[in-house]
């Protein structure tokens, strides 16, 4: 299966994988030329023009027959596919059934762009295609032609209920094949997880895909190399069957900036109780939080919001020496002392409720600030998630000590062919190919799209933003046009919603407290007069459809309330309107009080822009417009050096921490 992805370095471990053989600068370099020539490659509208006749031309040959006759052409291309690889006129044969299958199973038939997004998935390549233009139809065909040459395809996305939507959406293509689909949803047993991984094509999530991985990696341990295993099996041995992964393939990541750059900063770790006292523990942490309120802000510590972190000053230092002089136990040690009151300091701080996580059931649960989504599984390490716990009152969860670990990036560059999907990949091309060797080809869209930009606005405090965003909002409603409101945190989406109530606006709200709700919610949010307040979830991966007549009054109109650190964030959620050449537009109303300004605008154009507003109207545009353009790209080379910081130190832990060959 390796020689039909043409895949040379292939570990020797139960895993079929792609090895990482170290590289420096010229090898980096050559990476990337060869990402871009293959980008280039694949663009060339000759090619696909040429695709879109082959399969057309395949197409017609397969309308007269039967169920029964598709699937035994579908055998005979999968034995083709296996013993002569992924040849173009066998591709185009494999997308003619998928799409003859899907119309008949699913009423719903490729339309041409799709063929040729399949077609850039299947070279090993990022497709960057509009919101609303059919991305979870379009992988069908590439997953399925891999699956028929007997490659297994995980196709992952960004929560499980799409993983399992469209597991069940899409399974009649892959049944009509002769072919098997299964998903992997948090919470599954691990007799369901081997069952799922071992069908041909699996829908997981990418935090899923990735426990599971390390999982096995520590059940493996040192001894984790084909040659072992099959002498395990000889003396009896049980660890191969409690694997749960089959190995690493085929990856097609949907949304794919979200899943390989947003959320690529922070290491997945799986741990394991320390079984302290809990007494003990808390009191520790209450110590902890009582020191750090006793210091001065300025004086003692900085606080780097850019960065989000906390730094003590010498001062601050030499005054917790004093503080803790008596407490003796672990405040007697310098190290162990300071990192404690800075993790304090910390969750008083950078950690606020209802903006970086939510407390339910008495419990603080993590709200993914990209998603908005909450990760009810998660927690935060070095005793950040007990000192929030015991601030908000909470009972104390188990720290926990790390058994294995690794980054999305090394992650995902080990599958022997990655591919994605998203509507916002060209702004982090640069990276997506540095660090995946993925090229980014955008692919046209089907029908010429009618969304309508309109001019942003920047109010000089948020007071007078919120007060403008409730009175645009009222005049639409007056004319029955539909309004998704975009905002960044559970905290102002509910502000929000009191001053909708208020004006007396009905309406509905989704983020992370309503994340269960979000399908019914988001696909009301096309009817006549409705009015959605949104996180960053905003709906992602579900189509938003107009009712009859909301066309003639201009579609969905998106306003986004605050601006994102980064542009693509905004630009997914300004493309839940004027989808499939639906009309829309769209709009953002900002302020010099939010977190994006405040956290990285420059300071004398933040006071430049105030010295131009005045507090009863925007700042000029021409201002507001720099002013977004610059904290954004400030906050996206933080992130992008923090990412790249992270990937550099879990390449150190590889090389210094490693077991079974490996850092996790």
């Amino acid at each position: 299966m390796s020689d039909v992805f043409g895949v040379s370095r292939v570990s020797s471990g139960p895993y079929p994988e792609r090895l990482e053989p170290p590289e420096g600068a010229l090898d980096r370099l050559g990476s990337r030329v060869r990402v871009a020539g293959r980008a280039v490659w694949a663009r060339r509208r000759r090619r696909w023009d040429s695709l879109v006749r082959a399969v057309a031309d395949h197409g017609r040959s397969l309308t007269g027959l039967d169920d029964l006759a598709l699937r035994g052409m579908a055998e005979d291309v999968g034995v083709r596919l296996r013993r002569e690889g992924l040849r173009e006129d066998l591709t185009a044969r494999c997308f003619a059934l998928v799409r003859e299958i899907a119309d008949r199973g699913l009423g719903q038939r490729h339309y041409d762009v799709q063929l040729v997004g399949g077609w850039i998935l299947l070279q090993g390549l990022v497709a960057e295609m509009e919101t609303g233009e059919g991305k979870t139809l379009t992988a069908t065909l590439a997953a399925a032609t891999a699956a028929l040459a007997g490659i297994p395809v995980h196709i992952i996305t960004v929560n499980d209920y799409l993983a399992a939507r469209d597991a069940e959406w899409m399974g009649p293509i892959y049944r009509g094949l002769g072919l098997t689909v299964g998903a992997i949803v948090h919470g599954l047993d691990l007799r369901a997880r081997r069952a799922a991984y071992a069908c041909d094509v699996t829908y997981c999530t990418n935090k899923e895909v990735v426990f599971d991985y390390l999982k096995d990696r520590l059940a493996l341990g040192r001894r984790g190399s084909r040659i072992h295993l099959q002498l395990e099996r000889l003396a009896g041995g049980t660890r191969a069957p409690q694997l749960l992964l089959r190995g690493l393939y085929y990856g097609i990541v949907d949304e794919a900036d979200s899943v390989l750059v947003d959320e690529a900063r922070t290491p997945l770790i799986i741990s394991g109780a320390t079984h302290p006292s809990a007494l003990a523990e808390r009191a520790i942490y209450e110590t902890a939080l009582t020191l750090a309120g006793r210091l001065e802000n300025g004086r003692d510590y900085q606080i780097e919001g850019h960065e989000r972190m906390v730094r003590l000053t010498e001062a601050g230092e030499a005054h917790l020496r004093d503080l803790a002089s008596d407490l003796g136990g672990v405040w007697a040690g310098r190290i162990r002392r300071e990192e404690l009151v800075r993790q304090a300091l910390t969750s008083r701080h950078l950690f606020l409720r209802d903006k970086q996580y939510l407390v339910h059931d008495g419990k603080v649960q993590i709200i993914d600030e990209y998603t908005g989504r909450v990760m009810a599984d998660r927690s935060w390490e070095h005793g950040l998630h007990q000192l929030i716990e015991v601030k908000e009152g909470c009972p104390v969860t188990q720290q926990n000590a790390p058994l294995a670990r690794i980054s999305y990036q090394r992650f995902f560059r080990r599958y022997q062919r990655l591919a994605g999907m998203t509507g916002t990949a060209r702004e982090v091309a640069g990276e997506l190919a540095m660090v995946y060797g993925l090229g980014v080809v955008r692919v046209p869209t089907n029908r010429p799209l009618h969304r309508r930009p309109l001019p942003d606005r920047m109010y000089p405090t948020a007071a007078t933003k919120w007060a403008a965003v409730t009175e645009r909002i009222a005049g639409l409603n007056r004319v029955g046009r539909p309004v998704l409101v975009g905002t960044r945190s559970v905290q102002t989406s509910e502000e929000l919603s009191g001053l909708l109530a208020a004006a007396c606006l009905p309406h509905q709200v989704l983020n992370a407290r309503q994340d269960r709700e979000e399908a019914e919610i988001i696909a009301q949010a096309g009817q006549p007069g409705r009015i959605t307040v949104a996180t960053n979830m905003a709906g992602r991966g579900t189509d938003i459809r107009l009712a009859p007549g909301v066309a003639d009054l201009g579609g969905l109109h998106v306003i986004a309330t605050e601006r994102h650190d980064a542009g693509r964030i905004d630009r997914q959620l300004f493309g839940r309107c004027g989808r499939q050449g639906d009309p829309g537009s769209f709009e953002a109303m900002a302020s010099l009080e939010d977190e994006l300004i405040q956290a990285h605008g420059r300071k004398a154009w933040r006071r430049l822009a105030a010295g131009l507003g005045r507090s009863d109207r925007p700042v000029p545009r021409w201002i507001g417009r720099l002013l977004i353009r610059q904290a954004q790209a400030a906050a996206e080379r933080i992130h992008s050096r923090m990412r790249r910081d992270l990937l550099k130190f879990d390449e150190q832990l590889d090389n210094a921490l490693a077991f079974s060959g490996r850092g996790e």
